[in-house]
């Protein structure tokens, strides 16, 4: 719609974080414009979690396949057809785009405009040919991946993850540039799909995971065949042929490797170009959008949530944070973000999840800790699948507080949600073993983690002394 808009609620961005905003403010009542300039889904749907689980999906049976004999059946090498792998991981996308039409959205009472925002002032933002003033803004604009600096990188063909599943066919030799969640998964799922594939890295891998469990999930890597190279410093870049060379130091020697594809994945920016925030009163730099645990910006009348303010660049924060701005602006409750209840995951194999605390953060600053574990090898449901590898960890005070939960193996996202809800609701390890599991499931380990902190007690001379006279008086 051209013209001037007066809506209760603008929302920048249609990704995850801005369709949450824009439905939970229509629910309450308001009028609401909510602004894209590209795909409605924003990265999530095009380029991140959707694609990349699809095509994790894929990879997955591929390498079931192989590992077949296990159960009593024959293993057999998979036939791959990239062609319709790729249809398969477009279909899932093509699938769920009618969630997120403007005929769904305008059901759902919100109005979408197209086109790129722009604030002319501290209460106005022009979109198309339209002039938004609204009472109140929530920019979602998620964040981009970020290009290293890396002499030649101009002068050779690389992809990031918004362009790499337009690939239909065998990639001969992917090198991947970063050892990130993001980077890692691909190489995994590329490598199951029967691509040569090697990981550099400048530092650690996977620094948000504790790391023993993330130690476990590269060795997976590497058993499968992805060559990982960590403390590799990327010189230079050169196109070689059809080929791509990787000139990198390591320990002090120069080496180099030749792939016939490049993925970029070193990081991401915060999307903030061309919305004009030095107009809008909106304080930000290179890490994003500054806001307040309220997600509240330096503009009282603007907030910000996901990526774009450089917090926890999962789809679930943003999410859990629209939620948050939407009803400290609609309702005026006095809410705020706990990131430390919200759980993060890499979805390789054996998976990846953390909430709270690792172990060696909670060492800096907790004297007495109390650290619980529990392996997949003693739960009777991962014995059915199988699928022992792993276990999970909590790291908890003297007391019973929880401080942070981590899992590697199965599944090991889901099993985790249950720590993250513990977490954001002060929930302690007693009522943790307290409550009844599913048997037999995979989520019974944590149970079993948590009445671990009480077997300590159960030795106690006086406990044993006292179930003795109580066993005396019949």
């Amino acid at each position: 719609m051209a013209g001037i808009m007066t809506p209760s609620m603008c929302v920048i961005g249609a990704g995850p974080g801005g369709l949450a905003a824009a439905t939970e403010a229509a629910r309450y009542g308001a009028s609401v414009v909510l602004v894209e300039h590209h795909r409605i889904g924003g990265e999530s749907l095009s380029y991140g979690c959707i694609p990349s689980k699809a095509l994790i999906a894929a990879a997955r049976r591929a390498q079931a396949m192989r590992d077949a004999g296990k159960f009593g059946l024959r293993p057999v090498e998979p036939e791959i057809n990239h062609r319709l792998v790729h249809e398969h991981v477009q279909g899932v996308i093509t699938g769920i785009l009618p969630n997120m039409s403007p005929e769904r959205l305008a059901g759902l009472g919100v109005e979408f405009v197209a086109g790129a925002a722009r604030f002319k002032d501290r209460g106005t933002v022009l979109a198309g040919d339209a002039e938004i003033r609204a009472r109140r803004f929530i920019i979602a604009t998620g964040s981009s991946p970020a290009t290293p600096p890396i002499p030649g990188i101009e002068r050779v063909p690389y992809y990031t993850n918004q362009t790499i599943f337009g690939i239909n066919y065998r990639m001969g030799h992917l090198v991947v540039l970063g050892g990130t969640q993001v980077g890692l998964e691909l190489a995994q799922a590329y490598r199951r799909l029967g691509s040569e594939v090697t990981v550099l890295e400048v530092g650690s891998l996977l620094p948000e995971f504790d790391a023993e469990m993330s130690a476990l999930a590269v060795q997976r890597l590497r058993e499968e065949g992805v060559r990982i190279l960590e403390k590799a410093r990327v010189e230079r870049l050169e196109q070689l042929g059809q080929n791509v060379q990787v000139v990198f130091t390591k320990d002090g020697r120069s080496y180099s490797i030749d792939g016939t594809h490049l993925l970029i994945s070193t990081g991401r920016r915060p999307n903030v170009e061309g919305l004009n925030l030095e107009a809008a009163g909106v304080k930000f730099d290179r890490d994003g959008i500054s806001v307040s645990r309220r997600m509240k910006t330096s503009n009282p009348r603007i907030y910000a949530i996901g990526d774009v303010t450089g917090s926890m660049t999962f789809t679930h924060t943003a999410t859990h944070q629209a939620g948050i701005a939407v009803r400290n602006a609609m309702l005026r409750l006095p809410l705020g973000s706990n990131e430390a209840g919200i759980a993060r995951a890499a979805f390789v194999e054996p998976e990846l999840a953390q909430v709270g605390l690792t172990e060696d953060e909670a060492r800096k600053s907790h004297q007495r800790l109390r650290i619980l574990r529990w392996p997949y090898l003693e739960n009777d449901r991962a014995r059915t699948e199988r699928s022992t590898e792993g276990f999970l960890k909590i790291v908890a005070t003297a007391n019973g507080r929880i401080l942070g939960a981590g899992a590697v193996g199965p599944q090991a996202s889901e099993v985790i949600q249950l720590w993250s809800l513990a977490m954001q609701h002060g929930v302690t390890i007693r009522s943790m073993a307290d409550y009844a599991a599913v048997y037999p499931s995979l989520t019974e380990i944590n149970k079993k983690a948590a009445s671990a902190y009480f077997l300590p007690s159960l030795a106690n001379p006086m406990l044993r002394r006292l179930v003795a006279w109580l066993e005396r008086l019949g």
